[in-house]
């Protein structure tokens, strides 16, 4: 009899314990891989859960979380602990992408069960560094600015795409160069080797959404590039903040003048 796929993703999705969640993701993705029969009938998606996460650690407004230098012990274990929420928080932004819009192909589902196996690996080898440095997850305050992407745009493949993989997890192509530097400054070789891992997957993940984002646009006959910018000024989305990294965003489906244009867009004056 075949497992219904829908069920085992709401479960992993709501599970609250991190190594239980990432083992069971990687097995999900193996089975995949190795053609286990899923039954994909099941009733639409309703509301938006709140995915399940550990008790700590504490979520609080971007704006609370100080600023620590990575030069010091503390502010170094801040830092991967920081990539190691984020890689958390996107292990369910995956899970909740492939749950909540069935009506797109198998090819979509599996792509983002992979997806979901990567943020677990990355997750799973940040962790371990951390646990080097003396700390463990949860051990500092993070924000949910991830998730609160999520919500907002829970009723829509279209905007899932563009707004999730193509603006948020973009960003991260940008910011990882950066902090790579900071690393390499500390001489944390451990760090830099899972962030140049880290990157180049980022860059397949976003280029996934990507895909299916074109997809969406191709089945609606919306011209891509003028929908995105559409979607992004609409949902007022985090501005590109420099150095942008334009290699990784064209391999990643970016065209030299998307990237242009988004360069050239400015934060709104508040």
């Amino acid at each position: 009899m075949n497992r219904k796929i829908f069920p085992e993703l709401l479960a992993l999705l709501m599970c609250e314990v991190p190594e239980i969640k990432c083992a069971a993701v990687a097995a999900l993705w193996a089975d995949w891989q190795d053609g286990t029969g899923f039954d994909r009938t099941a009733p639409p998606p309703h509301g938006i859960n709140e995915p399940g996460r550990p008790a700590r650690p504490e979520l609080v407004e971007p704006s609370a979380l100080r600023p620590r230098g990575v030069g010091t012990r503390e502010g170094h274990a801040a830092m991967i602990h920081a990539i190691c929420h984020i890689e958390f928080t996107a292990i369910n932004l995956a899970l909740d992408a492939a749950w909540r819009f069935r009506d797109l192909p198998d090819a979509y589902l599996g792509d983002w069960l992979r997806v979901a196996a990567d943020e677990a690996r990355h997750f799973g080898l940040l962790r371990a560094h951390l646990q080097t440095l003396g700390h463990d997850y949860g051990d500092f305050p993070a924000h949910a600015g991830l998730w609160d992407m999520a919500r907002r745009t829970a009723d829509d493949a279209l905007t899932r795409m563009a707004l999730v993989p193509r603006v948020l997890e973009a960003r991260g192509l940008d910011a990882t160069p950066p902090i790579m530097d900071k690393l390499r400054n500390i001489g944390d070789a451990p760090a830099l080797a899972i962030l140049d891992l880290i990157l180049s997957d980022e860059i397949t993940h976003v280029a996934i959404g990507d895909r299916w984002f074109r997809h969406v646009c191709a089945q609606r006959g919306l011209a891509p590039e003028a929908t995105f910018l559409q979607l992004f000024n609409a949902f007022n989305a985090p501005r590109l903040q420099p150095p942008v990294n334009e290699k990784a965003r064209l391999a990643a489906g970016f065209s030299a003048s998307e990237i242009a244009g988004l360069s050239a867009q400015r934060r709104p004056a508040t």
